[in-house]
């Protein structure tokens, strides 16, 4: 491929009118030489989309750990705890993902400190080895628990479980029941502090999946005070790395998690452990405490100002075209403000998917969410003013008949 001459830069117009990169006269854009175009994301900070973007203070982080080497033990230990200190945490250990923390969580279960019982995993033959959830909670990322052998076993039915069937089902091999956190409002479950009670009454762990669970604070906080062993968060969903998460709570099993990580099989003299393909790079690592800190000090109310107003700006654009209108969702965890656009199928012109079809097909692509009949715009993860004005002129675009 043909590098770029050393004059090429992009300029300030580009960035602050949301021009795509492709269209810079000064180089090849790394897009063009790849062959793929740049997406504005008003999606969320998906894993399908790269997650986040490091803010100033990130950069100025990976900046400084990149003009040394570091030793990768001390500084995991050392983030650890950090981040404990910061959300009141026992312990506190940087993963890279939330679905890591708690693959790693779960095996720190099923073995604690027990070298031996690290290096038999995946084998669980003597082990306590399966994990209880209870049914209306089954979720696309319950598969994480699994990894390192541990048995996922479904509790109650479609319609709810009770607090007497999930007591029922503990036995001698049960070693942690599983809480999603961001399905706690579904009827007919047991509470997360019912859980935790059943549980500890029979010396079983509890492990919490927060991932996406950062606000409002005080629920984002929440967690690793509540009792539960173990919590997993990705940082993704509050500034950090696409590809790290933490996992929070008692001393001893985050120690063991730690264990079975990539530094753990290192150093530990036993390296038959599964932790080698769970590799971080330092710069990962303090931007986790970078995004810590900064989320527990942000101006939220000003935060979510800002995205009201560019909901506003992109509504409307939309509103008074024939067969929409625009609904402001507020709710909590990761995407506290939405868009909802609702397109009436029976309008002339587009329908939502042709719309949502339609904004892929552009350069740069427009990356939003959608439900029957409606497209779903998170203005959270929009870098530039420019990035507003083109997705509420490419919607108004496409949502406008056309003949």
């Amino acid at each position: 491929m043909p590098r770029p001459g050393p004059n090429a830069r992009r300029s300030k117009v580009d960035c602050e009118c949301g021009r795509s990169p492709m269209q810079t006269s000064t180089r090849t854009s790394i897009f063009e030489r790849l062959g793929i175009k740049p997406v504005i994301n008003a999606k969320g900070f998906n894993t399908v989309v790269g997650g986040n973007t490091p803010s100033p203070r990130m950069r100025e982080a990976i900046e400084e750990v990149e003009r040394y080497y570091v030793d990768m033990q001390q500084l995991l230990a050392a983030s650890g705890r950090a981040i404990a200190d910061l959300m009141g945490a026992e312990a506190a250990h940087v993963t890279p993902g939330a679905a890591a923390a708690l693959a790693l969580g779960t095996a720190a279960c099923m073995t604690g400190m027990d070298i031996d019982r690290m290096a038999q995993l995946p084998d669980t033959t003597g082990l306590r080895d399966t994990v209880l959830t209870q049914r209306p909670m089954v979720n696309q990322y319950d598969r994480a628990v699994t990894v390192h052998g541990a048995r996922l076993r479904e509790v109650g039915s479609e319609d709810g479980c009770s607090a007497t069937e999930l007591a029922a089902a503990i036995d001698d091999r049960t070693v942690a029941i599983l809480f999603p956190a961001h399905l706690d409002l579904l009827t007919g479950i047991v509470p997360l502090d019912e859980v935790i009670r059943i549980a500890h009454a029979r010396d079983v762990k509890v492990i919490v999946d927060a991932a996406g669970q950062v606000f409002p604070i005080e629920r984002f906080t929440s967690f690793p005070k509540s009792g539960a062993d173990l919590v997993a968060y990705s940082l993704k969903y509050f500034g950090g790395a696409n590809s790290a998460g933490m996992l929070l709570g008692r001393k001893d099993l985050v120690e063991a998690a730690a264990m079975q990580a990539f530094i753990g099989f290192e150093h530990q003299t036993n390296r038959k452990g599964l932790g080698r393909g769970y590799k971080l790079d330092r710069q990962e690592i303090v931007c986790a405490v970078v995004a810590v800190e900064d989320w527990l000090t942000t101006d939220h109310n000003r935060r979510l100002a800002e995205s009201e107003r560019r909901i506003g700006v992109i509504a409307r654009a939309v509103e008074s075209l024939p067969g929409v209108t625009c609904e402001t969702i507020r709710q909590r965890g990761a995407a506290p403000r939405l868009l909802h656009i609702h397109v009436d199928p029976s309008r002339p012109g587009r329908d939502a998917d042709d719309v949502f079809v339609g904004l892929q097909q552009g350069n740069p692509m427009i990356y939003v969410n959608r439900a029957p009949n409606i497209l779903v715009v998170n203005p959270e993860p929009l870098r530039t003013e420019g990035d507003v004005d083109a997705v509420a002129a490419r919607l108004r675009q496409l949502l406008t008949p056309t003949g």
